[in-house]
């Protein structure tokens, strides 16, 4: 097994190593390192003194080499004389076919024997006198090599295809046609009709005969073959192989019937296939006057002249079951049979007369029936491209063609929740990229409009890369080729490959780019508002929605007079996707002519007529009449509506007191109220849709003139908002919350304080709401959003503003935000909090500096800062970029700067402004050398210790990695700084204190401790006995281990009494004692974890007693097993408690 595994790991290395060698080569120079590398191994091969597993591994080397270049190449290459004929047959005779290990060597051999076969002398002279000494006789060259043949056709393995190679060789030869091929034919025949696909045997049977039989037709003569195709074609329709479930089995099928259809027609080209004058881009370039007209008359002429000499012959009837057959291979369900059956067409076409190629074309197109499936029309797209490119399509067919081909470009056929016909479509564009090279321009100038607007449209809205991308591809091909597509040049400079490749930069940019051309302009509205904003895929509708506000400003009478009011029917119509594209889509055309009025200076009642209006007004009643909120859909109906409240409300509709608004105002607020019955998926969508329509609609119909809001209905809306604060639903909460933060300022106006007190309660952590991370993180967003809203006084009233009176107590929920560390199944969601809570402060931080500056003192500068370190140097990287972003943003903010902050002046030496925008937060390696400086700076010390503290001790190996690197370099650097290393050791043991039995903290600050003490950075403090520091540690490390269950902080206190052992004195003796204890801790995996720890802590510190005493104390913690029964381990325990001179510990019994 050991050989196998470093066969197979030296295969696989030498295989990436030739592709690698073969790819970095030219052309010109590989033929002959091809050369080269066959001949070096042909050498081995032939060297009798080779063993045979270096005799594979070089044959391992020349199969690499054909499986790169291609075996078709790699054939010419190998020696083909009279003497390698022998050799190399006996070889391939002497080879086991069962060996899985050996197959490369069959395969290989085959191959080199299907071109050894083809000297130009009969095989009988290589026989010389065949009878034996015995009286016998021995088997003819020919026999054996087709015995040989016929073995590996029904092998399991690639040789199996090297036999059909060699067969199709072999039988061919005129000596062997003569004698073998009925017989052989006869074999293959029998064989194949007693085999069956149903079973893996007769599959492979089957596989091994189909593709000797395609290859033997593919070479063979047609005067040899022509007497076996109809027997061939009668056993291949016996088989049935359409309806085997093996692909490779059909498309072999398709294959052998199109060589079968060949060998029935004579080989010759057709005389009335359409032939194109000019093939060079320059001769097109020149001809752009009426050049192309004088071709056309003369290419026509002669297509006549060759019809009247046209040779007429009799037609076999069996072609018509070939085409039939390929015909049905057109719709296979698998690709490759379909593309096999579209190259059998066109082949086939070339040598039939032009009625009957006519009559090709016309079934062909019956693929493209709406009856037909998708496979169906993807293998008529590429039999249509097929026939285009080999002229076998004449131009007057093109009239029923082309529309084939702009449906084909937009084909998508729903299937349950998705839709098939991403192929289709890039089959279309692979048939308009055929046609503009098969055909002069003036063929194609009655459809240049239709085949430009259609590839255009699917190079910008397509849904998929790969289509958008064949359609920029066909319609670059119809520019250089055809010359006539109208601004083809600007618009490929637009629409390249590459700039097509981001789906919403074609939808929302380029489209309005190429909109510019009038030509394209009402095409590309059609398709939207037709095929795409009852797309299957939501984001595709919204995608399209938006493009047409984009594309309005292009035609704003047609999108007035004719969108708008199809678009309006369609809101209210029963399929649930059209209903939600058409409702966006109205949303943003009405906002796009609103802006434009705006522009104008007019009103958009000159834009929109009364009709209009009030259709738009009609959606949401309509709706709610047909319960259409609820249920199936409901969800999607209230963003979409929501949306339409938002842009009608920004579009200043003059709906002011009309009853429609109450209407809204429902809908908003019930879908608030819903929330917690909104899938997980849509929530945060539907909540983002409902406040920010609610934003627009108060904004615009509940300001009464200069008084503002009427005072009942803004008492009615707060009192509402905030009793929904306290609703038991999380997600009702996180609505109401957002609701209260984006209120306008008339609406808010004499209820700051209220608004504040209920915010101030949803930010606050009860057991009832732990969990409720997400109503926290938006409740301070909303805190942040209405201090925005109604500006900073100093002097002014707690109910109006943020003033001196109740700064003081926003800063404090805010930086409450940053010590949410709540943890529950889906991970770390206090992150969302200190997320939330990083950028309120922020905000609120930079509003209180730009307006009154002397609101902010010296230790709120001075917390916030030290807060946004601390997140800084945490462990989860997306947050720790966050902060850090944050922190730099307030130092370097100058308009004016923040006052008060800490130590700015090293600040700024250790993030020098120029790296300020460039710094990469997320990256451990760049981050935490820059945070662990900041150690250095009494104000942000405890707090960047605490967070380093989680990253050192944390799980990820990278964080850990950079962090606990940075840390080791800091300490090592303010070594010979007694008073630094004194601070940092006092920093630390405050921050254990504080932290005790809070297991977030604590845990990796035992094993921060452990690599600290590990590496040496205490060594200060071993030369002085009884320390201070060391004993403050050890007392702390008692404290947090003492009856605690955590088997991962037991083993990490192990390891820091381990440490500690270096420090000399009485603690020493504490050292052990703690650690004898814990030699019979109830816990097995303890014990054995403590023996072992205890066991490499005397190989460190030998120097902790006598020689013989450590040499003893070893033997008896290796020899011990401290899984047993704890009677016994004490006595172990006991004895060793004595020879390390340590007080024994005495078992306490528990009082009942």
């Amino acid at each position: 097994m050991i050989y196998r595994f470093h066969l197979n790991l030296e295969f696989t290395f030498l295989n990436l190593f030739c592709k690698l060698i073969l790819s970095l080569f030219h052309q010109s120079f590989l033929a002959f390192l091809l050369e080269w590398m066959l001949k070096l191994l042909l050498d081995i091969i032939r060297d009798e003194a080779s063993p045979p597993s270096l005799i594979h591994l070089a044959f391992q080397f020349l199969y690499i080499i054909s499986k790169v270049r291609g075996y078709k190449t790699f054939l010419r290459l190998f020696p083909h004389e009279v003497v390698d004929m022998q050799p190399v047959l006996d070889m391939l005779v002497c080879q086991n076919p069962k060996d899985c290990m050996t197959w490369e060597t069959r395969y290989m051999l085959l191959l080199w024997l299907s071109v050894t076969c083809l000297i130009p002398f009969d095989l009988a002279r290589l026989d010389g006198n065949i009878s034996s000494i015995e009286g016998g006789s021995r088997a003819s060259t020919m026999d054996r090599i087709l015995t040989v043949a016929k073995s590996y056709l029904i092998v399991s393995d690639k040789s199996r295809d090297a036999a059909a190679v060699l067969v199709s060789r072999f039988i061919t030869r005129p000596d062997v046609k003569q004698k073998r091929m009925a017989d052989f034919l006869d074999w293959t025949l029998s064989t194949l009709s007693k085999s069956s696909f149903q079973t893996m045997e007769g599959a492979l049977v089957m596989d091994g005969m189909l593709q000797a039989l395609a290859q033997l037709f593919k070479h063979g003569k047609r005067e040899d073959c022509l007497p076996y195709a109809s027997t061939v074609l009668e056993c291949l329709d016996k088989c049935k192989l359409s309806e085997s479930n093996q692909t490779l089995l059909r498309k072999l099928g398709v294959k052998l019937v199109q060589r079968l259809g060949l060998t029935f027609l004579k080989p010759k080209v057709a005389k009335w296939r359409y032939q194109r004058g000019f093939r060079s881009l320059a001769a097109n370039l020149q001809i752009s006057g009426d050049g192309p007209i004088t071709q056309k008359t003369d290419n026509t002429g002669a297509v006549k002249e060759e019809e009247e000499e046209e040779e007429e012959y009799d037609i076999p009837g069996e072609v018509e079951n070939v085409v039939e057959q390929l015909l049905i291979g057109l719709k296979d369900k698998d690709t490759i049979v379909r593309w096999s059956a579209a190259k059998g067409i066109g082949r086939l076409t070339g040598r039939l007369p032009k009625e009957l190629a006519d009559d090709v074309v016309g079934s062909v197109l019956e693929c493209f029936s709406f009856q037909e499936t998708d496979s169906a029309w993807h293998g008529g797209c590429l039999a249509l491209a097929e026939l285009g490119r080999r002229g076998l399509l004449l131009p007057s067919r093109l009239s029923g063609v082309v529309p084939v081909i702009l449906k084909g470009l937009t084909y998508d056929e729903k299937r349950g929740a998705c839709s098939v016909g991403s192929n289709v479509r890039d089959s279309a564009c692979y048939v308009s990229w055929a046609f503009a090279r098969a055909y002069d321009p003036m063929e194609l100038r009655p459809f240049v409009q239709q085949i430009a607007s259609a590839l255009v449209i699917a190079a910008i809205f397509d849904r998929d890369i790969n289509c958008r991308r064949a359609a920029s591809a066909a319609f670059q091909e119809n520019v250089g080729r055809q010359g006539t597509f109208p601004h083809g040049i600007d618009i490929l400079t637009a629409a390249d490959y590459f700039a097509v490749r981001n789906r919403a930069n074609c939808f929302l940019n380029i489209s309005v780019y190429i909109a510019g051309f009038p030509e394209y302009t009402q095409p590309m509205i059609d398709h939207l508002v037709q095929m795409k904003i009852n797309h299957w895929d939501g984001v595709i509708r919204e995608l399209s929605a938006q493009a047409l506000h984009n594309l309005t400003t292009q035609a704003p009478e047609y999108m007035t007079n004719e969108v708008l009011p199809k678009l309006l029917s369609l809101a209210v119509g029963t399929d649930l996707h059209t209903r939600h594209g058409a409702i966006l889509a109205c949303a943003e055309i009405t906002h796009a002519l609103s802006q434009i009025a705006e522009e104008n200076k007019r009103s958009i009642s000159s834009y929109l007529d009364e009709k209009i209006l009030e259709g738009l007004k009609q959606i949401h009643l309509e709706l709610y009449r047909r319960q259409l909120y609820r249920g199936l859909g409901g969800e999607l109906m209230r963003r979409a509506v929501c949306t339409l409240i938002e842009k009608l409300s920004l579009s200043k509709m003059p709906f002011k007191e009309d009853p429609i608004i109450g209407g809204w105002q429902w809908l908003i607020n019930d879908s608030l109220q819903s929330l917690h019955l909104v899938s997980s998926n849509a929530r945060q969508q539907t909540k983002e849709s409902a406040v920010y329509a609610l934003a627009a609609l108060y904004d615009e119909y509940y300001c009464i003139g200069e008084e503002g809001a009427n005072p009942a209905q803004q008492d009615q809306l707060v009192k509402q908002y905030i009793s929904g604060l306290q609703s038991h639903e999380e997600m009702v909460r996180c609505g109401f919350s957002l609701a209260l933060g984006a209120l306008p300022k008339f609406l808010l106006k004499g209820k700051f304080h209220e608004v504040l007190e209920g915010l101030k309660t949803v930010t606050s952590i009860s057991p009832e709401t732990l969990s409720f991370a997400q109503s926290r993180s938006d409740g301070l967003k909303a805190i942040s959003k209405v201090c925005q809203t109604i500006g900073v006084k100093g002097d002014g009233s707690p109910n109006e503003y943020v003033c001196k009176n109740n700064v003081a107590q926003i800063y404090n929920i805010l930086l409450d935000g940053l010590n949410d560390y709540t943890t529950d199944s889906r991970g770390d969601v206090g992150a969302w909090v200190r997320e939330a809570a990083m950028t309120s402060l922020m905000e609120v931080l930079l509003l209180v500096t730009q307006t009154e500056p002397e609101l902010i003192d010296t230790d709120v500068s001075k917390q916030i800062m030290c807060c946004v370190a601390q997140q800084s140097a945490e462990k989860i990287d997306r947050f720790r970029a966050h902060a850090g972003s944050i922190f730099l943003t307030l130092l370097y903010f100058s308009n004016p700067p923040v006052p008060h902050i800490p130590h700015r002046e090293e600040l700024e030496k250790i993030f020098p402004r120029s790296e300020a925008l460039t710094f990469n937060w997320n990256a451990a390696s760049q981050a935490f050398p820059k945070i662990t400086q900041l150690l250095g700076l009494a104000s942000y010390r405890y707090h960047v210790l605490t967070g380093l503290t989680v990253s050192v001790g944390g799980l990820t190996e990278s964080t850990v990695r950079h962090s606990s690197q940075s840390l080791f370099d800091y300490l090592k650097n303010i070594q010979n700084d007694m008073d630094a290393m004194n601070n940092f050791c006092e920093t630390l043991l405050q921050v254990f204190e504080d932290n005790l039995l809070n297991d977030r903290i604590s845990v990796p600050l035992l094993k921060m401790l452990d690599q600290i003490l590990a590496n040496g950075c205490f060594d200060i403090f071993v030369t002085e006995e009884n320390h201070p520091f060391p004993m403050k540690l050890l007392k702390l490390c008692k404290e947090e281990s003492r009856r605690s269950k955590n088997v991962q902080k037991l083993r990490s206190s192990i390891a820091v009494f381990c440490g500690l052992v270096q420090f000399p004195g009485d603690m020493r003796k504490q050292v052990l004692f703690q650690l004898f204890l814990l030699l019979c801790h109830p816990f097995p995996v303890i014990r054995t974890t403590t023996a072992s720890q205890v066991y490499e802590m005397l190989i460190t510190y030998s120097d902790i007693a006598e020689p013989d005493v450590i040499e003893e104390f070893m033997t008896i913690l290796s020899d011990t097993n401290w899984d047993t029964d704890l009677t016994l381990l004490r006595k172990q325990r006991n004895y060793l408690c004595d020879l390390m001179k340590v007080p024994k510990p005495l078992l306490v019994t528990k009082n009942k």
